[in-house]
């Protein structure tokens, strides 16, 4: 079955009926990673131009555009081939008024796909269905290869369409994670947590689940040490203390306050 598939959530993938369409070379894929994130809307050359030479275009970009494109069609037609000669390169990444976009009846965009299961994850936790929440986040989240559209050189458009999905993705993350440790699972949070300090070191939402989760497993000076760290980075960075919720936190941890231990206790009173 002929369909159009785009991959974000990692390297980028492009495939037309599961046959990849992504160049090698850097400015067709970059091209064709733009017209992929706004699959089905038409991208306006002036876009085109920003994204590929980053307000620096060369003389006449139309006709180097064009160039680019023709070879995309070429690599859509060797795919497209497999499935069906009646299939048209020109009817799949289609010339519009001002741009060009990709097009095909059937599209599968895992970064669409991420974002709806996300959003399904955070409606049932808003409606206390924790359990339900935390497998669709963490459906949503086993969809990832790597950082988003990793092996594209990026600018403008494609810098900004990554950078928010990966928030969108560690949203998602730190909502399953304050879900898990509300049915009580800190002990197998710790070592996830720790890891994501570590990538993360001035995420103070990451830290404040991490010290909940360290004691309520009982290791009250790790819990501390956390804390530590996070003040250190803190400092050194920013120059500033951390928040009032995680320094509020941390006299919870040393006075031994017993609603800590409560698993159904979020961290949002903090």
């Amino acid at each position: 079955m002929a369909y159009l598939g785009i991959g974000l959530l990692g390297p980028f993938a492009a495939s037309v009926g599961g046959v990849s369409i992504v160049p090698s070379a850097s400015k067709q894929r970059r091209l064709l990673a733009l017209l992929a994130i706004g699959a089905g809307s038409e991208v306006g050359m002036g876009a085109i131009a920003e994204e590929l030479w980053q307000g620096c275009p060369p003389a006449g970009p139309s006709a180097a555009v064009q160039t680019y494109v023709k070879q995309l069609r070429q690599r859509i037609a060797a795919a497209a081939s497999r499935l069906s000669p009646c299939v048209d390169a020109k009817e799949i990444l289609v010339r519009g008024h001002s741009g060009y976009r990709l097009f095909m009846s059937d599209v599968r965009v895992d970064g669409r796909e991420f974002e709806l299961l996300v959003r399904q994850g955070h409606q049932a936790l808003a409606d206390g269905e924790d359990e339900r929440g935390v497998r669709l986040l963490s459906e949503g989240l086993a969809m990832w290869r790597g950082p988003a559209l990793g092996d594209v050189r990026m600018s403008g458009t494609l810098r900004a369409e990554a950078m928010r999905l990966d928030e969108v993705r560690l949203a998602a993350v730190e909502s399953r994670i304050e879900a898990e440790l509300r049915l009580g699972r800190h002990v197998h949070l710790v070592s996830e947590l720790t890891a994501l300090t570590a990538l993360h070191p001035l995420q103070e939402s990451l830290h404040a689940q991490l010290i909940v989760a360290l004691y309520r497993s009982g290791r009250t000076s790790q819990a501390l040490e956390a804390f530590r760290r996070l003040r250190e980075a803190s400092v050194r960075e920013l120059g500033i203390e951390p928040s009032r919720r995680l320094q509020e936190l941390h006299r919870w941890v040393l006075a031994g306050e017993p609603l800590l231990d409560a698993p159904a206790r979020t961290l949002a009173a903090f």
